[in-house]
């Protein structure tokens, strides 16, 4: 098993924190975004997308590429089911995925790197793009933290008492607003959730300044 990631992705970020929780070492192999690494061979061979994370695996049916942080990390959770990320009951399911997907949906490709690169390209200055970053991460942060608040299946962690898919995705989104200097203080129970899994040596151990790759 081999993980093509760079340090500050959100996305290979969350792929990054399931491994930990599942106890899972695999190589790494490291793909220089701001270099534009992604985009150029060997990585862009491998993913078509030029996008990480990208996750190397064999199987029976022999090697395989997988891509998507969401579809790596539920394969980690079919084949590697303890601890589980999801939960046992359907509803519970299909709300820890929602949760999940409002963050990998909605919110980050709004400002994911090469979304950024484009604004600027296109001629918008260096804080009409911060500001396009702040509103859409506030938007989305908002409507989580009044799902997350509103509802009693809220536990310690987004969904009970141990940590699970939506918090995976939740920590890396969080660490990036706070990078962007968005104001955090409306969302209590989002703060709250990200210090528990702070807390957690799956979740600090995958933090981007731990990484091997990681520069100042």
């Amino acid at each position: 098993m081999k993980l093509h990631t760079y340090f500050r992705s959100s996305a290979a970020y969350r792929v990054r924190i399931a491994l930990n929780l599942k106890g899972l070492a695999p190589d790494q192999a490291f793909v220089h975004l701001r270099k534009g690494e992604q985009s150029k061979p060997p990585f862009a061979d491998l993913n078509p997308e030029h996008l990480v994370p990208a996750l190397e695996v064999d199987g029976p049916e022999g090697h395989h590429v997988l891509t998507q942080s969401v579809a790596i990390i539920e394969y980690l959770d079919e084949i590697h089911p303890t601890p589980a990320l999801l939960p046992a009951d359907a509803l519970g399911r299909a709300r820890v995925r929602a949760l999940a997907l409002a963050v990998a949906c909605d919110i980050h490709p709004l400002d994911n790197l090469r979304v950024l690169k484009h604004l600027k390209g296109m001629g918008h200055g260096q804080e009409e793009v911060d500001g396009w970053y702040r509103h859409w991460v506030a938007v989305g942060l908002a409507a989580l933290e009044a799902q997350l608040a509103g509802d009693r299946r809220t536990g310690r962690f987004c969904h009970g008492d141990q940590p699970g898919l939506a918090d995976v995705l939740l920590v890396p989104q969080m660490f990036n607003a706070r990078r962007m200097g968005c104001p955090l203080e409306d969302y209590p129970t989002l703060l709250r959730i990200d210090a528990a899994c702070a807390g957690l040596p799956a979740f600090a151990a995958a933090a981007p300044d731990r990484q091997p790759d990681a520069e100042a």
